[in-house]
């Protein structure tokens, strides 16, 4: 995940009170323009940066994942914005930018945790207030979905919302549960499927050395097998990484260790060798990672194994990210 470091300017302007029960033109036109408020620190994944990052929660409805450091901040504890603040940020960002905005990213951690009729309303704002806009992404918890039918996605899907970043990290249910995750295969496998019968796209991640040396070969196969069952139209692979350190994570996994560069390398050949996809796009270039990987999935398979089985053989000769540029 990238972090997004760009602040904008707050007014003091406030969205009066909006009742739910109006239609959303209605709730739309009742709101002023508010200028979007942004709480520090803001992610979003690389391929979201040049989209507007809409803010409709703060923070994690989960937040207890032990390797994530990312919405642990105490001004980012989980709260989901008014409706109102955000439609009139909507109706702000259709002032100030128009018909520029191609995409929206609907911040924070897992937006797709509030209710289907609220998704709606502001799907439906920026569909009417930003003609432009040709796609509504977000990140998305596979708990967030137990409660949501295919019919209630495939509405979303309809209303603009086409592309969805599930963090899978691993499919192996002994690594979730050490991490902390609340997931299991068989959750993660039934989000994906739902999402992929209502028609939205899924950009899965798996974190390179979640398990440490003791599960990373079943590490490998479980995310492998979770990537086959469901054939997520994007995959990426991380650098699992600890940039305020390690003790939140060893607090549930006290046996963990880093895998080095040769593990990190032997298990990417592992996984890669166990997928069995048909048109996945694949990417494992985030600023984590040494080696960077591209192609897609099966097509690309002999050449991605090749470059990774050349980094293993000879890490010299392979075009391998320096240490000073890696990080989040």
């Amino acid at each position: 995940m990238a972090h997004l470091g760009r602040k904008l300017p707050i007014d003091p302007c406030k969205c009066e009170h909006v009742s739910l029960s109006m239609p959303s033109s209605r709730r739309m036109n009742e709101c002023r323009p508010v200028p979007i408020r942004y709480v520090e620190p803001v992610f979003r994944p690389p391929s979201e940066a040049d989209s507007l990052i809409l803010p409709v929660t703060d923070g994690c409805s989960w937040n207890q994942c032990r390797f994530c450091e990312m919405y642990t901040a105490p001004q980012k504890k989980f709260r989901a914005r008014d409706e109102a603040e955000v439609l009139g940020s909507i109706r702000w960002a259709a002032q100030v930018q128009g018909e520029r905005v191609r995409r929206v990213f609907l911040a924070d951690g897992d937006a797709l945790v509030l209710p289907t009729h609220r998704l709606l309303a502001i799907l439906t704002a920026i569909g009417e207030q930003l003609p432009g806009v040709q796609r509504v992404s977000s990140y998305c918890l596979p708990r967030n979905l137990r409660r949501k039918s295919v019919a209630e996605l495939a509405e979303l899907q309809a209303a603009g919302l086409k592309l969805v970043y599930v963090g899978a990290e691993s499919g192996d249910d002994t690594v979730l549960e050490r991490v902390g995750k609340g997931e299991s295969f068989a959750s993660t496998r039934e989000a994906l499927d739902k999402l992929a019968a209502a028609g939205i796209r899924r950009s899965v991640m798996i974190l390179n050395g979640l398990g440490g040396p003791v599960f990373t070969q079943q590490h490998a196969e479980q995310s492998a097998r979770l990537a086959n069952a469901t054939q997520p139209e994007y995959l990426a692979t991380l650098v699992v990484s600890f940039p305020q350190g390690e003790a939140r994570f060893r607090a549930g996994f006290p046996d963990w260790q880093p895998l080095d560069q040769q593990g990190l390398f032997r298990e990417m050949e592992q996984f890669i060798s166990a997928l069995e996809l048909q048109r996945t796009i694949f990417r494992s270039d985030h600023a984590s990672n040494w080696l960077m990987l591209k192609g897609t999935l099966g097509k690309d398979k002999a050449r991605l194994l090749a470059e990774v089985r050349q980094a293993i053989a000879d890490p010299a000769r392979a075009a391998l990210r320096p240490e000073w540029a890696r990080g989040l």
